[in-house]
């Protein structure tokens, strides 16, 4: 999506009469994100979120109200997996957003539309698709160095990193809707000054502030997606937490990389905030610093270097089970900008298909843990303490380095630009439990 893609969908004035959606923090009717829904014993089917309600897309489409690929794309869009609405591409994802913008700002299709929402405090929340295939990065620079830094001091980049966006294969399985029960992973670990490994819980448990990349239109089996129709790939967002075993990761990492460290959960918002609703919010890529090298060129694009970053402000929280029984509010650990990406998301996609790699409508990339240039903007808790090493003073006296139970990860996103109105992607949320005796 580019500037161009700007519509009257995007106008701040623009109101619904879905009370409230008027100011809603995270769904005003300039967002309309995808998402699949179920009430009570009913089937999952998908739905668009306004304000506090969804509309229900299989009752919509049932009134007659959409036409062509608007009606197709919420056709499409009424079973319990969003998977053949990505397939479709952008046309008719825009068309449906067009149409619905247009409906829930007219008064006059009010009593047709109404009986068709349903609130959000009724509905239960599923992943919005099938994922096929799950891929984690690592374009935060930031968090790059820092973890560098804690592992190599003298040399906390690798060699590669500034020249291919660096991913791994994960667990689409392990892959749960903002909610999902956290249990703390029971693994080997192995620490410097202990002889030998031993297994049992880890001690270093972690959340990783991450963006959830969904891909929309795939590719087939040898033929990659060029860097300047990558974005056209791209069905929206989501936040994403990819908890992290610190410990048994910093045993079983090298060669082959994380396991076991990150496949117990990873948690995403229900939400997919669309790349339609997203294009005011695109922003230049930041400048590489001087010295740093161009990169190649099937990951270079002049118009992606113009729009290809976003302007989202992530946030952190943390609320321990002592907070919530004495009423206190969370504690902020961090805030910074998804600006601190060294890689595009269309270099990321573009570099995923370069050797050939076929992507599948519903498959999920993350962009690795998204640090800002400071303690204040830190994406984890491992740089947050470093590794352990610092403790922070939460209100109730208490101190962490790394997660316990009870302990409850909230992340929020918001998008904001000057003349729109700011959109949000929903609550990703975690509460560490310990694993039952057995």
């Amino acid at each position: 999506m580019t500037i161009s893609d700007i519509n009257e969908t995007h106008d701040a004035a623009r109101t619904s009469w879905v009370d409230s959606a008027q100011g809603h923090a995270d769904f005003p009717i300039q967002n309309l994100p995808l998402g699949v829904f179920s009430v009570g014993g009913d089937q999952p089917r998908g739905g668009v979120a306004i304000g506090d309600q969804i509309v229900d897309l299989a009752a919509l489409s049932a009134l007659g109200v959409l036409e062509g690929l608007a009606q197709e794309a919420a056709v499409t869009a009424s079973t319990g997996t969003l998977n053949a609405l990505l397939a479709m591409g952008p046309e008719p994802r825009a068309a449906l957003r067009f149409a619905l913008s247009a409906l829930l700002s007219d008064a006059d299709q009010r009593a047709s539309v109404e009986p068709v929402l349903v609130a959000q405090a009724d509905a239960t929340m599923h992943l919005p698709v099938t994922i096929g295939d799950y891929t984690d990065f690592y374009v935060g620079i930031n968090h790059a160095t820092n973890i560098g830094k804690l592992l190599r001091p003298d040399n906390p980049l690798a060699p590669n990193y500034k020249y291919v966006p660096i991913g791994y294969h994960g667990r689409a399985s392990s892959v749960c809707p903002s909610g999902a029960r956290v249990i703390r992973p029971t693994g080997q670990r192995k620490g410097p000054d202990d002889a030998e490994p031993s297994v049992g819980p880890s001690r270093r448990l972690d959340y990783e502030l991450e963006l959830g990349v969904w891909v929309g239109e795939g590719n087939a089996l040898g033929e990659p997606i060029p860097i300047g129709r990558a974005g056209k790939h791209v069905a929206g967002l989501s936040i994403f937490n990819d908890w992290s075993a610190r410990d048994l990761q910093a045993w079983e990492y090298q060669p082959l990389g994380p396991f076991l460290s990150k496949s117990f959960i990873s948690t995403v918002t229900p939400w997919i905030v669309t790349a339609e609703a997203l294009a005011p919010y695109r922003v230049a890529q930041p400048p590489r610093p001087e010295g740093d090298p161009k990169p190649l060129d099937y990951l270079w694009d002049e118009a992606d270097q113009a729009h290809g970053a976003f302007a989202l402000t992530l946030e952190v929280f943390i609320e321990t089970a002592q907070m919530r029984e004495k009423g206190i509010a969370p504690h902020k650990l961090s805030s910074g900008p998804a600006t601190s990406m060294y890689w595009t998301v269309a270099q990321m996609v573009a570099h995923h298909t370069s050797n050939g790699c076929n992507m599948r409508p519903g498959d999920l990339l993350g962009t690795g843990t998204i640090s800002g240039p400071d303690n204040a903007s830190f994406g984890s808790l491992m740089e947050i303490s470093q590794a352990g090493k610092h403790a922070f003073t939460l209100e109730t006296g208490e101190t962490r380095t790394f997660l316990e139970a009870g302990d409850r990860i909230t992340i929020r996103a918001t998008a904001s630009a000057e003349g729109y109105a700011s959109i949000g992607f929903g609550s990703c949320v975690g509460t560490v439990e310990e694993r039952p005796s057995a």
